[in-house]
């Protein structure tokens, strides 16, 4: 063979095996990406041929497919759909699956997931259509509901939670908006819709119980200074501690003031207990100062902040400063500087001192049940962390009893039923109207076995109260109706 046709063939060969190459690489390692593309009109298509999953809350779909007449065989609907919308997420032909369950468990409702091969296996033997698995959720209809109409048309999101097993018994997130105007087959309604709310500025797809942009905690984040100084064993309840009317900063010219203008209680010193219960920002600023920034990022981080969680959905973390001075640690314990949480955050927090000290992981899905609805799968609650010990946790929920009973959060009480919570007013600079907390955990009584609920408010901009807000006068009643829904069942 002569050479130039030698090298002919040896660059024809090389060809063919790129092509080899290539076409190996694509239907055995790229075949299920390019499937799972959004833009993958065979794809979208194929999966509109097989009913997918419903989401249940006790055997009711909260989003589920209706047969149609046209090419696309199935339409998701959303029975009561701005209620569950951030809990469910839509499903749509031209934007895909999002926002929610419907996102996080796309493979599991569609029918891809490995998780049921056996039972694509069945389905093809037996001859059966095959179908999407359902989800069963841990949320409480009754008290999704009381969340919803107590947060009313203020912006901001509400999450409860069982503390005993991390189980989420309600996720609400304002504005809201309706899945269904997403998932029609209308296609030129469904492109309107998607336009007008993503230039919506108020936000209405974020789901502000979990992410979006976190929230300063302002008071409610002394609960985790208290459990700071209690574990340090540099406090007790009983302790006294310097509460000036002005805190005098280190290294700063502006001095940490009290909400109430003054003296929290007429006096410059004052106990751990009255502290929490009035607020006290200047005793636990320097409880900040005398602890250091560290030990509150240490503390923070045992209830779960800077954890990657999902519900399924993706948490965002929560944050806490490292490398802080003293005046940045003074106001990290009030929870101003640059400390950030999520509501559900929050509500972990309160739930782990409910739980002995137990940060239990939060979960959304109770269990996955096929197309005849039997199990296939359930979640098992899981322990996420010790925050504190049970002599801590215990300490700081009678703290929490008094705020209500004697402190800043009278707005949560209920009638025969011990309350622990904590207020929050977090100020945002700008010249903005700051957001009103509330967190709380019940029934405390010694006959309960343990407390049913922890719960987290947070109310934007001071909500309908505007500048005059406070955690007490506008978060608070709103606890109290979730609270009630879930212990007056």
């Amino acid at each position: 063979m002569n050479p130039p046709i030698r090298r002919l063939a040896v660059v024809a060969a090389i060809l063919f095996c790129s092509l080899l190459i290539s076409s190996t690489s694509i239907m055995f390692f790229q075949a299920k990406a390019l499937g799972d593309r959004s833009d993958n009109r065979r794809s979208v298509l194929a999966s509109y041929d097989r009913e997918r999953g419903q989401i249940l809350l006790g055997g009711t779909p909260i989003a589920r497919s209706v047969a149609t007449d046209d090419e696309l065989r199935w339409e998701r609907t959303y029975p009561s759909g701005r209620l569950y919308s951030h809990v469910t997420g839509y499903y749509s032909f031209t934007y895909g699956a999002g926002g929610g369950i419907e996102g996080a468990e796309d493979e599991l409702l569609s029918g891809r997931s490995d998780k049921l091969f056996y039972r694509r296996i069945s389905d093809l033997v037996s001859g059966r259509q095959p179908a999407g698995a359902s989800v069963e959720l841990t949320i409480r209809p009754e008290v999704q509901q009381a969340a919803e109409k107590a947060l009313g048309d203020q912006r901001g999101a509400v999450v409860a939670l069982d503390p005993r097993t991390g189980a989420i018994l309600a996720m609400v997130s304002h504005p809201t908006y309706d899945p269904a105007a997403l998932s029609s087959h209308r296609f030129s309604a469904v492109t309107d819709a998607w336009k007008s709310l993503n230039a919506d500025r108020s936000k209405p797809l974020v789901n502000r119980s979990i992410g979006g942009d976190l929230y300063p905690p302002g008071s409610v984040f002394k609960l985790v200074t208290t459990a700071a100084a209690l574990s340090s064993g540099q406090y007790d309840v009983t302790s006294r501690i310097p509460a000036p009317a002005q805190l005098k900063l280190p290294l700063s010219s502006v001095p940490l003031t009290n909400w109430q203008n003054g003296s929290c209680t007429g006096s410059d010193q004052i106990t751990l207990q009255k502290a929490l219960e009035t607020s006290c920002n200047s005793a636990f600023g320097g409880i900040g100062i005398q602890l250091g920034g560290d030990a509150l990022a240490d503390q923070a981080a045992k209830f779960g902040f800077g954890d990657e969680l999902r519900v399924p959905m993706r948490v965002t973390p929560s944050k806490v400063p490292t490398g802080m001075d003293k005046a940045q640690s003074a106001q990290a314990a009030i929870g101003q500087y640059d400390v950030r949480v999520t509501p559900l955050q929050v509500a972990m927090v309160s739930a782990a001192i409910a739980n002995k000290g137990v940060v239990m992981r939060p979960h959304l899905i109770a269990s996955v049940r096929g197309d005849n609805l039997s199990v296939l799968d359930e979640t098992k609650p899981e322990q996420l962390s010790k925050a504190v010990t049970s002599e801590v946790a215990d300490q700081v929920a009678q703290m929490m009893r008094g705020v209500v009973e004697d402190g800043t959060g009278s707005n949560a009480r209920i009638p025969g039923v011990e309350v622990g919570g904590k207020t929050g007013t977090a100020q945002q600079g700008n010249d903005k109207a700051p957001h009103a907390w509330f967190t709380a955990i019940a029934p405390l009584t010694a006959s309960a076995d343990q407390p049913q609920v922890a719960v987290a408010v947070v109310v934007e901009d001071g909500g309908s109260a505007g500048r005059e807000t406070g955690g007490n006068k506008v978060a608070a009643p709103i606890a109290k109706e979730v609270m009630e829904a879930v212990i007056r069942k």
